[in-house]
């Protein structure tokens, strides 16, 4: 059970389906992050979850077309002013490289343990995701909260 005030982080996945409402589960989404503001939550997304971001909208997607960058632009402004941005620092690189040989991990899902990572170092308890099954190997460090 989340408490009130928590800090959660957003991953990509959700931000995206969350922000475009031609995304698919968008419905899910703002439902989610509704349930989380109703929480008081703390809603946090770090640069890497930006670029990402910005990869998925500069990109054709079955539901959209590529964003044009002037959009792109006023949307990044949307978002800084919406949820607080975690940097990555040189201790999230020290977290992220002791969490690689925690739970041995490779290819994309160093993405994962390094938004892990962020997390950690940021004091940040909770995940919004749509990318549940990667990211179970660390529910002992963090709550996970399934986009659906």
């Amino acid at each position: 059970m989340m408490t009130r005030g928590a800090r959660v982080f957003v991953d990509t996945n959700v931000l995206l389906r969350y922000r475009i409402t031609a995304a698919p589960l968008h419905i899910h989404a703002v439902q989610l992050m509704e349930q989380q503001q109703t929480l008081d939550a703390e809603l946090w997304i770090s640069r890497q979850v930006i670029r990402e971001y910005v990869m998925q909208l500069t990109r054709p997607q079955g539901y959209m077309q590529p964003m044009p960058i002037d959009d792109v632009e006023k949307e990044l402004r949307t978002l800084t002013a919406t949820f607080h941005i975690a940097d990555e620092t040189a201790a999230v690189t020290q977290q992220w490289i002791a969490l690689l040989k925690q739970f041995p991990t490779g290819g994309k899902q160093v993405h994962d343990a390094n938004i892990v990572a962020t997390m950690l170092v940021n004091d940040i308890g909770v995940l919004l995701t749509n990318n549940v099954a990667d990211l179970k190997r660390y529910d002992s460090l963090i709550t996970i909260i399934p986009l659906t």
